[in-house]
């Protein structure tokens, strides 16, 4: 019987041959998911030997990771901002970026915002956060895709927010009533141009949603329809917070003066301006 140390040794270098970056991270992950166990305890009994039936239960993982499908969707769940996520091939997973994002907004409201919306909510990970912060707000969670929403749905059930959030199905602001408006929008729209989405990673490319990433051929589509339309949805000094591309303050900002709002740009932790607000 094949013990855990040869087990690690033997999907490390596989994980090696097919390129999969931080084979080493992504085989304990793998191997403790499938044994039910927390990372760091493989390491306490290295020389166990595997059953045929737990070896059965991991090899399917193992071919998923190396035909490089995420390793969040493999395991099914990724930690948002402190909230365990489920997360699949319905939306995009959650980015340490958008966590960033969620801090610089916070940062950025002199009071808790009343009534929150978030656009293209994907897995709900924006909402579900400030819903988490900001105990007493209306939010509104909007998504184009029925199956994203359903995830979002999903989640704020298991985090007993499925009252707190209403999830309207649309594109952008397309769905909202007339005549609401909110205190914060918060929004990581696709900014991605066809240029950089044909070089992002097998995981990227292969596996999720296509429409999540790409705006355009210069990654702007989505976010010019935000700022065009934003200020008619936000109250006397209400707040913008956007993820965007690195290249794209300049225009981001002209586009913002034309709409009668005024931009920043923010860096993210790469020193690259990742964030744009707008009031």
């Amino acid at each position: 019987m094949l013990t855990v140390r040869e087990i690690k040794a033997r999907t490390e270098t596989f994980f090696t041959q097919k390129g999969v970056p931080n084979p080493k991270l992504d085989t304990d992950i793998l191997i403790a998911h499938s044994l039910g166990l927390k990372r760091l305890d493989l390491y306490l009994d290295l020389d166990r030997p595997l059953t045929e039936a737990q070896l059965d239960a991991l090899r399917p993982l193992v071919k998923r990771r190396a035909a490089r499908e995420p390793l969040q969707y493999i395991i099914g769940t990724t930690e948002f901002y402190g909230l365990t996520l489920k997360v699949d091939a319905r939306a995009l997973i959650p980015r340490h970026e958008t966590e960033e994002l969620v801090d610089h907004t916070i940062g950025r409201l002199a009071e808790a915002p009343k009534r929150i919306l978030d656009l293209g909510t994907g897995s709900g990970a924006l909402a579900l956060a400030l819903a988490f912060k900001y105990g007493d707000a209306e939010v509104t969670a909007v998504d184009q895709s029925a199956e994203a929403l359903a995830l979002a749905a999903e989640n704020a059930e298991a985090l007993g927010l499925r009252g707190r959030i209403s999830f309207l199905e649309g594109s952008w602001f397309d769905p909202l009533p007339v005549g609401v408006r909110f205190d914060l929008i918060v929004s990581n729209p696709p900014y991605l141009t066809e240029g950089e989405m044909q070089t992002a990673e097998p995981e990227v490319v292969g596996h999720e949603p296509h429409s999540a990433l790409v705006s355009g051929n210069e990654g702007m589509d989505d976010l010019r329809i935000l700022l065009e339309q934003a200020k008619t949805y936000l109250v006397e000094g209400g707040l913008l917070a956007m993820e965007t591309g690195i290249a794209q303050y300049d225009a981001l900002k002209e586009l913002a003066a034309a709409n009668g709002l005024t931009g920043e740009s923010l860096e993210d932790l790469s020193e690259r301006p990742r964030f744009f607000f707008a009031s």
